[in-house]
């Protein structure tokens, strides 16, 4: 009998074909959540170190719409998107005469957690798959390893013998089957507590910078503030 990958598939049940099936696709969904996830939070990174760096120069010389005009640009970055929210919120709020220096610097810190759920929200995009994946697949592929059980009983009734070679076939399809499940978990299990940690991390990043952002704008009055036109922003120039 040959124990190649193709002599196993051919000899493997319909039961049994169908979980490799589904562990397949289960493993290709991992797989391309881990490399979206992984160019996310890359690049979300680059960008939130860059406006981090121009936000402080902006805020310093009080140019509000620059750092506004700035975030626009990288909103791809999670930075550039819950601090420039909160400008945005600071800035149209100072405008207005309506409003007290307080109650601009409340409607800044309910931008800014508004914009973060989302923000942190996004960043969390396809981790429950993940989890789902690394904790559902050992089950599925021990699915497979108890219908590769009841081939090899049924091949042992059928040829009324209990020999080896008898029941190699429903052992081999068995042990595939609970292999490949380990298989897409532990990556899957791997990369998920990976991940969470990168988050974790991003949100102590926003959770700080917007602590401080506040801090900063409260010691702002009135004519402190430069507004600029769009023109003028220097994140043109940079980019």
């Amino acid at each position: 009998m040959s124990f190649s990958y193709s002599a196993l598939w051919a000899q493997m049940g319909m039961g049994a074909k169908t979980v490799v099936i589904v562990l397949a696709l289960m493993s290709i969904y991992s797989l391309g959540v881990m490399v979206e996830r992984l160019f996310a939070f890359r690049k979300g990174r680059k960008l939130s170190l860059r406006y981090a760096t121009l936000l402080n120069s902006m805020l310093t010389n009080g140019a509000l719409d620059d750092a506004a005009h700035a975030a626009e640009s990288l909103k791809a970055g999670y930075l550039p998107r819950v601090l420039g929210a909160g400008l945005k919120e600071f800035r149209n709020a100072s405008s207005r005469p309506d409003k007290t220096k307080e109650e601009a610097i409340q409607l800044t810190e309910r931008a800014l957690d508004r914009t973060s759920v989302r923000a942190i929200a996004e960043l969390k995009r396809g981790m429950g798959g993940l989890a789902t994946i690394g904790s559902s697949a050992p089950f599925v592929g021990l699915f497979g390893t108890v219908l590769g059980i009841i081939n090899a009983f049924e091949l042992m009734a059928a040829k009324g013998s209990g020999g080896l070679a008898t029941v190699s076939a429903g052992i081999s399809e068995a042990l595939v089957t609970t292999a490949f499940g380990l298989l897409v978990a532990i990556p899957a299990v791997a990369v998920f507590n990976y991940f969470n940690g990168v988050i974790d991390g991003i949100v102590v990043d926003i959770t700080d910078s917007a602590s401080e952002m506040i801090t900063f704008l409260s010691k702002f009055e009135p004519g402190q503030v430069r507004l600029a036109g769009p023109a003028s922003s220097p994140v043109k120039s940079r980019s």
